[in-house]
């Protein structure tokens, strides 16, 4: 590796790891410990086609990273001796603030704990992970790499909402945007299939996974995305609701009493596909639909249907659009929800092919079609050390 990079991505009870190098983008280990602070913890280490498991009791974040370091000198390369130039770290919000990667220092710290107003489900796990490493990892740069950043060039007209001025200006409230490292990685990747620069070419990108997204990427930049304020809204996901009328929340709380912060709970955990099918798992929600199961039928058309609006309507945004990528778990991998979210685009220039599609791809478009649609596996890891790398090596 010449230019290894330890990327993490610390969540409230658990934390994903990689080693990749920022120029190439490959990874040589992966990991993931889980139920952090639960009676047992399980790490999961993978080294050179070898997967290593040890089941213990991590108590906080601090004896989960120690435990990621021993996996590395037990099994693969020590990160003692791994010429590590930097620890990454996923920081799902930077406000307004962060717009590029930054060296994380006290302030920088500081920084992001106060913007865990605007993320409180992310940012405060996010920010224990920064803690930890800083400790555990004392002599190198720690840098953040921030899930909004690339929607950073998102316009007023697309990123303003018509509240008062109030809260746009005292409390931050506008459209962010989310899973900025998947959109800039998986845009440029769709850019090379084509055959040419990011800067020549506008692209969809269809991020579905249990958090879902779309962005319309104009020559290489954000100009407008699905998710706003929060990863709430937007389409549907997972247990997230996406988009509805707000006027709901206060409905529901006149009603029944619910405090906001249960209705906000409700919303974010208990609503998406959960609330329709009982099922997270879109691979189990299909395959009920095949045996009959209208409440899976039917949520699998909400689902492609909320797809299919916003593919539209950035068509239009962008006035034309040279290709549309899926991208993420379900992205890549179910070719019932890409049909189904391209089934009426036909009119705006959406040709599927309907084997190759089955097939997987990475094109899913006929010949002839004017928009290429295609699957690009995702690497927010890769694309998280990468902008590691040139910030460090600029």
């Amino acid at each position: 590796m010449s230019a290894p990079v330890l990327v993490i991505n610390s969540g409230s009870s658990s934390i994903k790891y990689q080693l990749v190098d920022g120029d190439t983008l490959e990874a040589s280990t992966s990991g993931v410990i889980e139920r952090i602070g639960q009676s047992e913890s399980i790490l999961t280490h993978r080294h050179a086609g070898e997967k290593h498991e040890r089941r213990e009791r991590f108590a906080d974040h601090a004896a989960g990273l120690e435990a990621m370091v021993a996996a590395f000198q037990e099994h693969g390369t020590p990160l003692a001796g791994s010429g590590l130039i930097a620890v990454a770290h996923r920081v799902v919000h930077g406000g307004e603030r962060f717009v590029q990667p930054v060296v994380i220092d006290d302030e920088v710290e500081q920084a992001v704990e106060r913007l865990s107003a605007l993320a409180p489900l992310h940012n405060p796990a996010n920010l224990e992970g920064i803690r930890v490493a800083r400790k555990l990892f004392p002599r190198l740069p720690q840098v953040a790499v921030f899930d909004t950043a690339f929607h950073a060039t998102v316009p007023e007209r697309a990123h303003l909402y018509a509240v008062p001025a109030a809260w746009r200006e005292e409390h931050g409230v506008r459209r962010y945007g989310f899973h900025g490292t998947s959109h800039a990685y998986v845009s440029r990747k769709a850019a090379e299939l084509l055959g040419k620069s990011p800067k020549a070419v506008n692209v969809i990108v269809a991020h579905l996974g249990n958090g879902a997204s779309v962005t319309a990427v104009e020559r290489g930049r954000s100009i407008d995305t699905s998710m706003g304020l929060t990863p709430l809204e937007g389409l549907v996901m997972g247990t997230r609701s996406g988009d509805i009328d707000p006027a709901i929340v206060f409905h529901m709380h006149r009603q029944t009493g619910a405090s906001f912060e249960d209705l906000d709970a409700a919303l974010n955990k208990d609503s998406g596909m959960l609330a329709l099918t009982g099922e997270i798992d879109m691979r189990a929600v299909e395959r009920a639909a095949e045996g009959g199961d209208r409440a899976a039928q039917v949520a699998l058309e909400i689902y492609c249907y909320r797809i299919r609006k916003y593919i539209g309507s950035y068509i239009a945004a962008l006035g034309g659009a040279d290709a549309i990528a899926f991208t993420a778990g379900i992205g890549e991998n179910s070719a019932e929800v890409r049909a189904g979210a391209l089934g009426s685009l036909v009119a705006l220039g959406v040709q599927l092919d309907e084997a190759a599609n089955a097939a997987g791809g990475p094109i899913i478009s006929t010949p002839d079609s004017p928009i290429t649609v295609m699957v690009v596996p995702t690497n927010e890891e890769g694309e998280i050390a990468r902008q590691t790398a040139n910030l460090l090596q600029s």
